[in-house]
């Protein structure tokens, strides 16, 4: 006879539930580190949402400062800086706008976690009589 055929039921239960606890902690890690993964992106794009951010205060402020050249003077200086305050002003919208896609709560779940989860609950009904 085989040694897995010779075992009692105590030992069937033991090990299952030992298995089970194995998988619990494994599942559990497995979200903490998903998780960490999220915040660090989220961190990230907080950096870029606050550049952007900054980058459109500039924008504004060439683009004021255009403003009051055009009114003093009728010059070059003023297409100089409509130029530079849109650009800086695309650029910052751009920066806002990835940033906040980054941050948006479907991005933070833990999808990964989830359908491992889903897998481990299937399989555990497979099992079941």
């Amino acid at each position: 006879m085989d040694a897995q055929e010779t075992r009692s039921i105590p030992e069937l239960i033991s090990t299952l539930t030992g298995d089970l606890a194995t998988l619990v902690r494994k599942e559990s890690e497995l979200v903490r580190t998903e998780v960490s993964e999220k915040l660090s992106q989220a961190t990230k794009a907080g950096q870029r949402l606050s550049v952007g951010a900054a980058l459109l205060l500039g924008a504004f402020l060439v683009l004021l400062q255009a403003l009051v050249l055009g009114l003093s003077k009728f010059m070059d200086p003023l297409w100089a800086s409509c130029v530079v305050g849109l650009a800086v002003g695309f650029i910052g919208y751009s920066l806002v706008k990835n940033a906040a896609k980054k941050v948006s709560p479907a991005e933070l779940t833990p999808d990964r976690s989830a359908r491992q989860l889903n897998k481990d609950a299937q399989l555990v009904k497979e099992q079941m009589p």
